[in-house]
């Protein structure tokens, strides 16, 4: 009656290491013959066909943007030259007036034009070059600034590990620094 006992403890114990195992895998292993018919079976999967297609239908995006840009620029170019045509004045116009008082009129236009892009350029460049200005003063005012607190730390740092003679630290410069913080932090909640 033991022995029996035996195999049947030993016959679960196989069952619940079997089924603690299907449970790890994610289930039950397929069958040879399951598996060969799974791989030979066309389900249309192929990841280099899928990513062959994708980058097809991305490149044929983005030709398809640039095509509407080079249409989008021919038909600004077409307005644009519409315009100045339509500002020009017409030959009828052009043969009434003397063609000296179209000169005149052409150069004077030439000088403002080219006098305000001149007045706009140099404002422009003032401008730039103060920023530029105040931008260098305020980097040298930090590098000073910075190279005076590193004065400063490096002289602290020399007072605070000075010893003795027997090689004790001197306290006086340690109590001096502790008093100075002391005042600072009182200053700063007073004030």
């Amino acid at each position: 009656m033991s022995t029996q006992r035996k195999e049947d403890e030993e016959n679960s114990k196989r069952t619940n290491r079997y089924k603690k195992n299907e449970k790890r895998l994610g289930g039950r292993g397929l069958s040879l013959q399951a598996f060969a018919n799974a791989k030979s079976r066309v389900d249309g999967y192929n990841p280099a066909l899928m990513k062959r297609r994708r980058e097809f239908y991305k490149n044929a995006k983005h030709v398809s943007k640039f095509k509407k840009l080079v249409k989008q620029q021919q038909h600004q170019q077409n307005a644009s030259s519409s315009t100045l045509k339509a500002l020009q004045p017409s030959q009828d116009e052009n043969e009434a007036r003397d063609g000296n008082e179209i000169i005149k009129e052409n150069q004077k236009r030439k000088r403002t034009s080219s006098f305000g892009l001149e007045d706009v350029y140099k404002k422009k460049c003032e401008e730039e070059e103060k920023a530029r200005m105040e931008r260098e003063a305020i980097v040298q005012a930090k590098k000073e600034e910075r190279e005076k607190a590193e004065v400063r730390r490096k002289v602290m740092k020399e007072k605070m590990f000075k010893k003795t003679r027997h090689g004790q630290p001197v306290m006086k410069y340690r109590i001096e620094n502790l008093l100075q913080t002391i005042q600072s932090s009182t200053r700063s909640s007073i004030g």
